[in-house]
C-alpha cells in the first residue's frame, strides 16, 4: 500500500470513498505496534537538577531517570514563557510565523494547520492532557484530544490501543514565589546569579524554588511508577522537559539561557531503542528547541510529518542532521511591549533588542509579585546595586553577544569586543535569515499586524511582501535602533515613507535618541496626524517628555480609546512612560484602570499607584507557611 491517505483522499471524489479509505488507514495502521510516548512537563524551571550538575538540586528520580535515558545538554525554549511557546510546541511551527509570538494574544490560525496530535489520533493513538493547554490560537482544532482535563488519563483507551499522554507539574510555577513558605533548602548556601544583589530575601527565595524543585522531582517520581506499576514502562518513550526556563527574575520572559535553556531527558525502552540517537545514560549536545518536539514525535510514532512544520525531528525514523542553531523570540508580555530575537548555537548566543530604548525590567503586574524584583528594584533605586546587577534597570544596548560556556550567566557583552566580529556578524546573518525565512510579523507594531491581518490570519498577511516587506523593516529597525545621531537624516527621509510601519520605526529611532532628535520634532508634530495610530503614539510620546506635552498628550489621551485594543494598550504603555508629564490625564487614568479588565488596567493601576492615588498591595503577602 504506497497511496497516502492525502493522495487518496485528493482523488476519491466521494464522502463514501473517504469515510471508507479512512476506516481502512486505521486498520492499516493498527496493524503495526507503536510506542506509547508519555510527556512529563513542568513549568518555569531551568535545568536545576543534579545530573545538568546542579549542586543545590535534590532531584533523585530525575537523576535516575536522566542514568536511564538520554540528556540534551542544549534544549532551547523558543519564547521564555508559556503560551508562545505552547503555541510552538503544539503546531511544529514558530509562533512569529503564526503570529502567536505576543503572551495572551488568542489569534486565530490557519485551518489546514493542526495540532501534532490530530495526526497521532488519525492514526489510531489516544491522546490525553493533564491539564493545561494555554496554546495562544484563538481556536483549537476539532478532534485535537481525546481527552483534556485534570483527571484524563491514557488508562481509558481501548486495550492495546497506543497512547500519547502529557502530564504537567506546576509546582514550580513562577506563583509558587508569591507567598512565603517554611523551608527546606539553606539560604546561605544558594549560588546566586551574578547579576542579582545579595540579599537575603533574594537568597529566601531561591532557597524556596529549590524546595519546589525536590518537590517536582517526587512528583515525577510518582508518574514513573504509575507507569512502572500499570507494566507499561517497557513499551512507552517518556520525556521529561520544563516548558521554558526561569524562575528569578532575568530569566522567565527574557531570551538569555536562564529563560530559554531547559532541561529535556527521554527515556527509550529496550525494545524501542532503535529509534534513539544513543544509548541509555548518554548525553548528546544536538541542538533541540520546542519546534522540533511536534515533528519528533510523529517521527516515533510512524507518523508522516506534514510540510507545513517548521522544526526537525530528532528522534525517529525521520531523525535529521544536528542545526546549527536554535531560535527565540519575545514581544508583548501581558501588558508590556517590548521585542527581541535571539540565536544560539549551544555556546554563543547573539540577542537583537528592537526596542532598545526600553529597560529589560519594565513593571509586570505579574513579576512583581516575587519578592526578588521588588527588592532588587529597590537596591538599584538606593544605588546599592553594581557592575552587571545594574543591567537588568537601564536602557538596553542594540545587540548582545555571550559566550554561555565561559559566562554561563550573561554578564559579559561580547558585541563591542573587536575579537568577536566575525561570531557576531554569522550569528547576527543567521537572525535576520530565519525572520525573512519564516516570515516573522513582529517587525509590525501589534495593532497594525492585526489592522493589516483584517479577516485574514496573521499568518497569511506575513507571507504578502505588500503587506510585510521585511526585508525594508529590518533595515528600518537597524538605522532606527543604532542611538546614531547621524542617522537623523535617515529616519526623518523615512517619516515620508508610504509604508506605515517604516514610519513607526522611524518614530522608534527618535525616540531611542531621545533630545538628540530635536531637529526632528517638526516633523514629528506632523506625524501627531499620522492616519497609522502607532506612528501617532511614538512621536506624542517623544513630544511630550521633550517639547510641548500639551498636544502630544491629546493625542494620547484619544488614543486610549482607539477602535484596537492594542493601539489602547501601547498609549497606555507611552503614558506610563512620561511619569509626571502625563499627570494631566489622572482622570482618564482613572476611567481607563475602572473600565478595562485586562492589560490597560493594570498599566493604569500601576500609574495610579506609583502616584499614591492608589494603596499599592503588600510588599510581600504571607499566604502560607512560616
Amino acid at each position: 500500500m504506497h497511496t497516502d491517505r492525502r493522495t487518496f483522499l485528493k482523488t476519491s471524489g466521494t464522502a463514501a470513498a473517504a469515510l471508507s479509505f479512512s476506516n481502512l488507514w486505521s486498520a492499516i495502521q493498527d496493524s503495526k505496534e507503536r510506542p506509547n510516548i508519555l510527556w512529563l512537563t513542568s513549568e518555569d524551571n531551568s535545568p536545576f537538577l543534579g545530573c545538568y550538575g546542579d549542586p543545590n538540586a535534590i532531584t533523585p528520580n530525575l537523576d535516575k531517570l536522566a542514568s536511564e535515558g538520554i540528556v540534551f545538554d542544549h534544549c532551547y525554549a523558543n519564547a521564555p514563557v508559556c503560551a508562545p511557546a505552547r503555541s510552538t510546541i503544539i503546531t511544529g511551527m514558530y509562533a512569529t510565523s503564526l503570529g502567536t509570538h505576543h503572551m495572551r494574544s488568542y489569534n486565530p490560525i490557519p485551518k489546514h494547520i493542526k495540532f501534532f496530535t490530530n495526526y497521532l489520533r488519525d492514526a489510531g493513538y489516544y491522546c490525553t492532557n493533564t491539564s493545561k493547554e494555554d496554546y495562544n490560537v484563538a481556536e483549537k482544532p476539532d478532534g485535537c484530544w481525546d481527552e483534556s482535563s485534570r483527571t484524563a488519563t491514557y488508562k481509558n483507551r481501548e486495550p492495546n490501543q497506543p497512547f500519547f499522554a502529557i502530564f504537567n507539574h506546576t509546582v514550580s510555577h513562577e506563583s509558587s514565589l508569591h507567598r512565603i513558605e517554611s523551608l527546606t533548602h539553606d539560604p546561605d548556601k544558594m549560588r546566586l546569579s551574578k547579576y542579582h544583589p545579595d540579599h537575603p530575601e533574594i537568597r529566601r527565595d531561591y532557597a524556596q524554588y529549590y524546595d519546589k524543585i525536590t518537590e517536582l522531582d517526587r512528583q515525577i517520581g510518582d508518574k514513573l511508577k504509575q507507569l512502572e506499576d500499570a507494566g507499561l514502562a517497557g513499551n512507552t518513550i517518556v520525556f521529561y522537559y520544563a516548558d521554558h526556563g526561569g524562575i528569578l527574575t532575568r530569566s522567565k520572559r527574557f531570551l538569555y539561557d536562564s529563560g530559554t535553556h531547559v532541561p529535556l531527558i527521554v527515556r527509550f525502552p529496550k525494545k524501542w531503542q532503535h529509534l534513539a540517537p544513543a544509548m541509555p545514560g548518554s548525553r548528546t549536545g544536538r541542538l533541540v528547541s520546542f519546534v522540533d518536539l511536534a515533528p519528533t514525535v510523529l517521527s516515533l510514532a510512524g507518523v508522516p510529518i506534514p510540510d507545513h512544520m517548521q522544526g526537525n525531528a530528532f528522534l525517529g525514523q525521520k531523525r535529521t542532521e544536528n542545526p546549527d542553531y536554535a531560535y527565540m523570540f519575545r514581544g508583548r508580555m501581558d501588558e508590556r511591549y517590548d521585542m527581541m530575537r535571539a540565536v544560539t548555537n549551544g555556546r554563543y548566543r547573539y540577542i537583537r533588542n528592537f526596542m532598545p530604548h526600553l529597560i529589560y525590567g519594565q513593571h509586570l503586574n505579574y513579576l512583581w509579585r516575587m519578592r526578588t524584583t521588588q527588592v532588587w528594584e529597590q537596591l538599584y533605586l538606593d544605588g546599592k546595586c553594581e557592575g552587571p546587577q545594574k543591567f537588568f534597570w537601564e536602557p538596553k544596548p542594540m545587540e548582545e553577544l555571550y559566550d554561555t560556556q565561559d559566562d554561563p550567566d550573561e554578564v559579559v557583552n561580547l558585541a563591542e569586543n573587536p575579537q568577536y566580529t566575525e561570531i557576531l556578524d554569522r550569528m547576527r546573518t543567521a537572525l535576520y535569515d530565519w525572520m525573512l525565512e519564516i516570515h516573522d510579523p513582529g517587525l509590525l507594531p501589534e495593532a497594525e499586524m492585526l489592522d493589516r491581518a483584517g479577516d485574514q490570519t496573521v499568518f497569511k498577511m506575513a507571507q504578502d511582501p505588500k503587506r510585510n516587506n521585511q526585508k525594508q523593516l529590518l533595515e528600518a529597525a537597524d538605522v532606527a535602533n543604532q542611538r546614531d545621531p547621524d542617522n537623523l537624516s535617515l529616519l526623518i527621509a523615512m517619516m515620508d515613507d508610504e509604508d506605515s510601519a517604516v514610519r513607526y520605526w522611524a518614530t522608534i529611532g527618535c525616540l531611542t535618541l531621545g533630545k538628540e532628535a530635536r531637529p526632528a520634532f517638526n516633523i514629528l508634530k506632523e506625524k501627531l496626524d499620522d492616519p497609522a495610530p502607532n506612528v501617532r503614539i511614538a512621536a506624542a510620546e517623544i513630544l511630550a517628555r521633550w517639547d510641548n506635552p500639551e498636544k502630544p498628550l491629546q493625542v494620547l489621551k484619544a488614543a486610549l480609546d482607539h477602535e484596537n485594543a492594542r493601539a489602547q494598550l501601547h498609549a497606555a504603555n507611552a503614558l506610563d512612560n512620561l511619569g509626571e508629564i502625563a499627570r494631566p490625564l489622572l482622570d482618564d487614568f482613572w476611567r481607563k484602570y475602572k473600565e478595562d479588565s485586562q492589560f490597560v488596567s493594570r498599566v493604569m493601576k500601576y500609574k495610579l499607584e506609583s502616584w499614591g492615588e492608589l494603596e499599592p498591595p503588600e510588599t510581600f503577602p504571607k499566604i502560607s507557611g512560616s
